[in-house]
């Protein structure tokens, strides 16, 4: 007996309420931009700055016995991380220990430094300080800005992947879809007030590339309905198109997210900020892919004189049972 997430032959209606659903797309976009505007983002050490300290002891690293000493502190955003290398000898247990730059500072003072190192030694006595090293507030502004052109340029490569490969509404419509869900994860960072650091930009680029995987999967097999129901209103075909695709969609988001929240559960707080943006992304990508880019698809309409060959490429895994 095979399990089903959806049933087969499934007929739901996408499109009958197509207006309305851009709508709630278009408004929850204004919210968190509105969010971002007004209340910004909370920024990690990457973008804020601040000092990194190298320790080395002889026992294992306890990464919360490390937290827990350091918390009493109360510094802020307190990143702590083991180093592993193979060079390394089996006394030689190195952590990296990350503390924000305070309120009003450039850096963090001496007299911190001071106190973290004094924490540290009553958890760890025979620790050893093998180097400080701080980051501005200069160094942390750049790579904002780079941050913010690697995610335009990967969509921008979007725009012209799908440009060349179907036609320029397609195009449109996934980076339409694109832009909705990089707005929606930022949005709700800004509107949470998580931690926002070089991890959540790599989860941006991924939820860029999954939501785009799920996008090319619908529009390939629109494509191919377009030249086989040649006849048929374009809201008909995206319909039967989406409805085609709907058991391979759930199945990769159910199963993507039964290992997101299992490493969001246990995977600790070093990894919790990328697990979410990334349960968060899969979520409203599998919406935008159906509701944002096929609606505006709908909205823009389509040619149905198809000129170039083989619309069936890339279709063979689009309608795996789940």
């Amino acid at each position: 007996m095979r399990l089903r997430l959806v049933k087969q032959g499934t007929n739901f209606d996408f499109f009958k309420r197509w207006k309305l659903w851009l709508g709630i797309s278009g408004l929850m976009m204004v919210v968190a931009f509105a969010s971002f505007m007004i209340q910004g983002l909370n920024f990690g050490i990457d973008f804020r700055g601040g000092t990194t300290i190298r320790t080395e002891s002889a026992q294992p690293v306890d990464i919360g016995v490390y937290r827990d000493a350091i918390a009493v502190l109360e510094l802020g955003d307190v990143s702590i991380t083991e180093v592993f290398d193979p060079t390394f000898g089996p006394e030689q247990n190195v952590a990296m220990i990350r503390i924000q730059a305070q309120e009003g500072q450039e850096a963090v003072t001496p007299e911190i430094i001071a106190s973290v190192e004094s924490a540290l030694k009553t958890v760890r006595p025979d620790i050893k300080f093998v180097s400080v090293e701080s980051v501005g507030p200069k160094v942390s502004g750049e790579l904002i800005q780079t941050a913010a052109i690697a995610v335009v340029l990967a969509i921008g490569a979007v725009l012209i992947y799908i440009w060349l490969r179907f036609e320029w509404q397609f195009a449109l419509g996934a980076v339409l879809a694109l832009v909705h869900d990089v707005i929606l994860t930022i949005g709700v960072f800004s509107e949470l007030q998580i931690r926002f650091d070089l991890a959540i930009i790599a989860a941006l680029l991924t939820i860029v590339g999954y939501s785009l995987n799920d996008t090319v999967v619908v529009f390939d097999r629109v494509r191919e309905n377009l030249r086989k129901y040649k006849k048929r209103p374009l809201n008909e075909v995206l319909n039967i198109s989406i409805n085609e695709t709907l058991s391979r969609t759930f199945m990769t988001s159910v199963t993507t997210l039964l290992a997101l929240i299992a490493l969001f559960v246990l995977g600790g707080d070093v990894i919790r900020g990328f697990v979410f943006a990334m349960i968060w992304g899969v979520i409203v990508g599998t919406y935008s892919s159906i509701f944002v880019a096929s609606a505006a698809l709908l909205y823009l309409g389509v040619k149905r004189d198809w000129s170039k060959p083989d619309a069936n490429a890339g279709n063979q895994y689009a309608n795996i049972d789940a």
